[in-house]
C-alpha cells in the first residue's frame, strides 16, 4: 500500500471516528446495564461497607466454611472458577448486585496471566491501525470500548493505576505525519475519556525527555517523536484488590482451592456445583450453585472438559514474554514504543516500579501452569529495543524475565494469533456452566459484567440492583490522593530489628512512603503502623522499598498464603529482580511462619519460587 493511500485511508477513518464519537454518548446511555434508578443507593451501601475504617477481611476459614455451607438445599447464586482479573471482577460484580457468590482459585489470585501482562491499560493503538486499513468496524468498536474502560479503571483504582506518556520515534517525515494523524485519531476516539492530548516533539525535545533515545537509527536521522498517553497499572495488586473488595462486599473467595470435578443434576444433567479441594489442607468438599462461571483464563478448556470430555477447544494460546532492565534504560514517567519490529510486531519499553519493563512477544505456545520465557524471545526483545537506544543493550542487564499465556478465543480464519481480535466470548454450551474467555486486562470489568449478565439469565437469578462496578473504587482507592504519602513520611517511623535483636528507629523515607501509598492506598497507614509498632520496618531487599511489615499485613488482610504469593503478587519483587527475591525469601518465610503458625513441613512447601527465569 502506498504512503499516499495510507494517509488518505487514515483521513477517511478520522472522519468516521468523528461521527462515531459524536454519537458515543447516546450509545453509552442506551446500555441497559446502566439503566435503573436503584444503582445510586446500592452503590452507597457497598461503598460504606468497603470503606468502613473498622472493617476486617473475613478469614480464610470463614470463607471456606461459607463455601461448604452452600449445599444443595441452599446453593450459591454464582460460583466463579478462576481468580484472575475476569474471575475476581465477576465475583465483585455479582456480589454487589445482591447475589450470593463464591470464588475459587487453584493457585493464587492473579497467579496466571493476570500478573504477567505488559502493565498497560490501553485501547489498542495497533488495533485502531488494523481497523483503519482493514476497514474492520469490529476492531474499531473494540478500541472504542477499551478506551472507555481504560479511564474507568484508572478512576476506580487511582493508587494502582495512572496515565503514562509513550514516545513513538519517527525517522522520516512521512512517519511524523502518519503517527501524528494516527495518534490524534486515537485521542479523538477516546473522546471524553481522553487522558491527555498527544503531541509532536522535535529531536532535541525528544532526547531531553528520553536521554537514552538514539538520534540515528538504521542509517536514518531521528526527525522527532509523537507522544501519546495510555494507562499503566500494578496488575496483580489490582487483581488482589478486586478479590479482597469482593470479599468485603460479601463474596466467599478462596485461593489455593481447586475444582476437581463438576456436580450435575442427575435428571437434567445441568451443572449445579463443584467438588473443591483445598490445596493447602488437602480437604475436599462440595459447593452447590445455581450457575457456575468458568473464568479460568488459559485453562478454561480444562474446566469445560469436566462437563464434557469431548468438547472442542476454544483457546488459541499465545505467549507474551517480558523482561525487566535497570532503571537507566528509560526515564521515569516516559515510555517508548517500537511501532514495528523486524517481523511486524510492536515492542514497548516502559518505566515500572523503579525499573524498566520491555516486551512483548506474540507467538503460539502450549498451555502450562508455569510458562517459561525462551532465550530466543529474550534476545528478540533486546534486539528490538537496541536499534532505538544510544546505550549498549546487554543480556547481563536482564534482572528478570517472564512469560504469560493470553487466552485468545480461536478464530478459524486467522492464520496467526497476532491477527486475532482480543475481544471476549461468553457462552453457555453446557447448561449451568457459563464460560467467559478472550478479552484483555483493560476490559476485565465489562467482561465480568457480561459474564454475570449471562449467569443471571441462565439461572433465572434475581439481583437486587443493576451492575454498579462502573463507579466502584477498589479497596484503598476511595479518598486516596497523590499526596497521601506525606502523611506516612511525617507521622510514622520504621522500627527496625537489628541482627542482635535490638529495635532501633528509622526514617519513613519518601521512597518507602510513596511505595506504601501507591500499593495500599488509604490503607497504607495500617502497614506503616505495623512497621512502627511491631518492629517490622526493615527493608526486605537492598535497593527496593518493600518492608517486612507488608508481609504481615498481607498475611492478615490479603489472603497471602505462601512466600511466592507475597514476592510475586502482593509485592512485585520476583518480577523486578529474581536475585533480590531469592535473598528476601528466608525472612519472608520467617514472618509468614509467625503469622500462620506453620510447622517445618509447611515452610518447606512455601518456597515454590519457580515464578520467573532470568
Amino acid at each position: 500500500m502506498s504512503s499516499a493511500t495510507r494517509i488518505r485511508r487514515l483521513g477517511a477513518a478520522t472522519a468516521a471516528a468523528i461521527a462515531a464519537a459524536a454519537g458515543g454518548t447516546a450509545i453509552i446511555l442506551n446500555n441497559p446495564s446502566l439503566a435503573g434508578s436503584d444503582r445510586g443507593p446500592a452503590l452507597d451501601v457497598v461503598r460504606r461497607k468497603i470503606n468502613d475504617v473498622n472493617v476486617v477481611v473475613p478469614s480464610r476459614a470463614v470463607q471456606e466454611s461459607a463455601l461448604i455451607s452452600a449445599g444443595s438445599a441452599n446453593p450459591l447464586d454464582i460460583l466463579v472458577i478462576g481468580g484472575g482479573a475476569t474471575g475476581s471482577g465477576a465475583a465483585l460484580d455479582a456480589v454487589t448486585r445482591g447475589l450470593r457468590v463464591g470464588l475459587v482459585e487453584r493457585e493464587d489470585f492473579s497467579s496466571g496471566t493476570s500478573s504477567r501482562s505488559t502493565k498497560l491499560i490501553h485501547g489498542g493503538v495497533r488495533y485502531l491501525e488494523k481497523a483503519v486499513f482493514n476497514l474492520d468496524y469490529g476492531q474499531l468498536r473494540l478500541v472504542f470500548h477499551a478506551l472507555e474502560e481504560r479511564k474507568q479503571m484508572i478512576d476506580n483504582a487511582p493508587h494502582l493505576c495512572h496515565a503514562l506518556p509513550c514516545m513513538t520515534p519517527c525517522f522520516d517525515w512521512f512517519e511524523v505525519v502518519y503517527f501524528w494523524m494516527g495518534l490524534k485519531m486515537y485521542d479523538l476516539v477516546a473522546g471524553r475519556r481522553l487522558l491527555h492530548l498527544s503531541r509532536y516533539y522535535s529531536t532535541q525535545e525528544s532526547t531531553e525527555l528520553f536521554p537514552t533515545l538514539a538520534k540515528m537509527g538504521k542509517d536514518r536521522n531521528l526527525k522527532g517523536t509523537v507522544v501519546y498517553y495510555d494507562g499503566q497499572m500494578n496488575d496483580s495488586r489490582v487483581n488482589v484488590g478486586l478479590a479482597v473488595t469482593a470479599a468485603l462486599a460479601g463474596a466467599a473467595v478462596l485461593n489455593h482451592a481447586e475444582v476437581v470435578s463438576l456436580i450435575k443434576d442427575e435428571s437434567s444433567q445441568r451443572v449445579i456445583g463443584a467438588r473443591i479441594r483445598n490445596n493447602i489442607s488437602g480437604k475436599e468438599f462440595d459447593t452447590y450453585a445455581k450457575v457456575v462461571v468458568n473464568a479460568a483464563g488459559p485453562f478454561c478448556d480444562s474446566v469445560r472438559k469436566l462437563a464434557d470430555k469431548n468438547v472442542q477447544p476454544m483457546i488459541c494460546p499465545s505467549s507474551g514474554v517480558h523482561i525487566v532492565l535497570p532503571d537507566y534504560y528509560s526515564p521515569e514517567g516516559m515510555g517508548l514504543i517500537v511501532p514495528k519490529t523486524k517481523d511486524g510486531r510492536v515492542v514497548f519499553m516502559l518505566p515500572w516500579l523503579g525499573r524498566t519493563i520491555a516486551g512483548t512477544t506474540d507467538s503460539d505456545t502450549i498451555i502450562t501452569l508455569l510458562p517459561e520465557p525462551h532465550e530466543d524471545e529474550i534476545e528478540f526483545i533486546l534486539d528490538a529495543i537496541s536499534d532505538y537506544l544510544n546505550i549498549k543493550v546487554r543480556r547481563t542487564d536482564v534482572l528478570s524475565a517472564w512469560s504469560g499465556i493470553r487466552p485468545l478465543a480461536t478464530d478459524p480464519s486467522a492464520k496467526n494469533t497476532e491477527s486475532i481480535s482480543r475481544d471476549h466470548v461468553v457462552c453457555e454450551e453446557y447448561p449451568g456452566l457459563v464460560t467467559i474467555t478472550g478479552g484483555k486486562w483493560t476490559t476485565y470489568r465489562s467482561m465480568a459484567e457480561d459474564a454475570v449478565n449471562a449467569a443471571i439469565k441462565s439461572g433465572k437469578l434475581s439481583p437486587t440492583n443493576e451492575c454498579i462496578t462502573q463507579n466502584l473504587r477498589l479497596i484503598g482507592g476511595d479518598g486516596w490522593e497523590p499526596s497521601s504519602f506525606t502523611v506516612l513520611a511525617q507521622q510514622y517511623v520504621r522500627m527496625k530489628r537489628t541482627y542482635g535483636g535490638k529495635v532501633v528507629p528509622g526514617v519513613m523515607d519518601t521512597t518507602a512512603a510513596k511505595h506504601l501509598s501507591h500499593a495500599y492506598g488509604i490503607l497504607a497507614e495500617r502497614v506503616a503502623a505495623i512497621a512502627q509498632d511491631e518492629g517490622l520496618g526493615k527493608r526486605l531487599a537492598h535497593g527496593y522499598p518493600f518492608l517486612e511489615a507488608e508481609v504481615a499485613y498481607c498475611a492478615r488482610n490479603e489472603y497471602c498464603e505462601s512466600a511466592v504469593d507475597f514476592i510475586a503478587r502482593r509485592s512485585r519483587l520476583a518480577f523486578l529482580d529474581t536475585d533480590a527475591a531469592q535473598r528476601a525469601l528466608p525472612r519472608i518465610i520467617e514472618i509468614l511462619t509467625a503469622e500462620h503458625g506453620w510447622d517445618n513441613s509447611m515452610t518447606g512447601n512455601t518456597n515454590r519460587s519457580g515464578v520467573l527465569a532470568s
